[in-house]
């Protein structure tokens, strides 16, 4: 039996997969009509938390944050069976990730953070990525269930709420991704040229194939032997500014970059590779 609390996008398609699989599955949500839509696809909504985690050996949890994470858990445990496990799907902090995995073990259940890199189509086609860490027995147990969730899961080892910190990580660089592309569109339209053409462009020069590349260089923290210097990328990026400004666009995030890069080469770094950007990064 698997209960799943928190009937969102990606919860109610995790739901609708493991449905189609053959699994027994009782839901909750806060808002009640979320959980009965699915009822008519064959599982069992309750309007208690606690109602829904009865019997249930697995308990899978896709909310909000840590707050919500924390209070619905405490809603739900007077229905836990002995031994229990909680699997949490919610992007958290590092810190409350550790907490409830020291939390319920004292409490006589497993807590298993499991953040993932998926949308609602991918819960629903079980593809995408999971990360787990921590307890490697357990992750070793529950890693059929799992794996059968998602396209890979994959396993930082026995550090717990390193999967928390990797997920947040990865969603850092999608939101920094996002507003560079924003950024990009919004000097395209300045110039007239269409966003099919910036797509073309990145077709055939494809930006992705350099990230690996580029990540090395970023953290290597050498940055004397430049490809291009932070001067003239600093005058490239007052070109970007000036020729949107005239068009009345706007930017997101290349201004704070302007900002950041006046105050190295203030430091005396304008000589140096670009990627000097990212030396206070290094560990």
């Amino acid at each position: 039996m698997v209960a799943f609390l928190g009937m969102g996008l990606l919860g109610t398609n995790f739901v609708k997969a493991m449905l189609k699989k053959g699994v027994e599955v009782q839901v909750w949500n806060r808002t009640p009509g979320k959980a009965g839509a699915l009822a008519g696809e064959g599982a069992k909504a309750f309007e208690q938390a606690a109602d829904a985690v009865r019997n249930a050996d697995v308990i899978h949890v896709t909310l909000k944050d840590d707050a919500s994470v924390n209070d619905v858990l405490n809603l739900a445990q007077g229905g836990f069976k002995p031994g229990a496990i909680i699997v949490d799907h919610t992007t958290t902090s590092v810190e409350g990730s550790i907490e409830r995995t020291n939390l319920w073990k004292e409490r006589g259940y497993t807590y298993l953070h499991a953040p993932v890199f998926m949308g609602p189509v991918n819960a629903l086609e079980s593809t995408g990525f999971m990360l787990v860490s921590g307890d490697q027995q357990l992750i070793s147990k529950l890693e059929p269930q799992l794996s059968a969730m998602t396209g890979r899961l994959i396993n930082y080892g026995e550090q717990p709420g390193k999967a928390a910190g990797m997920k947040l990580v990865g969603n850092l660089f999608l939101v920094s991704f996002t507003a560079g592309i924003a950024d990009s569109l919004s000097l395209a339209s300045a110039l007239n040229i269409p966003s099919s053409d910036v797509g073309e462009l990145f077709d055939i020069w494809n930006p992705a194939m350099i990230l690996q590349a580029r990540l090395k260089k970023v953290a290597g923290g050498k940055y004397d032997n430049p490809s291009w210097e932070l001067s003239m990328a600093r005058k490239d990026t007052q070109l970007f500014m000036d020729t949107a400004s005239k068009a009345g666009k706007g930017f997101i995030a290349v201004p704070a970059i302007a900002k950041k890069m006046d105050q190295l080469i203030a430091e005396g770094h304008g000589n140096d590779d670009w990627t000097v950007l990212g030396k206070d990064s290094r560990m």
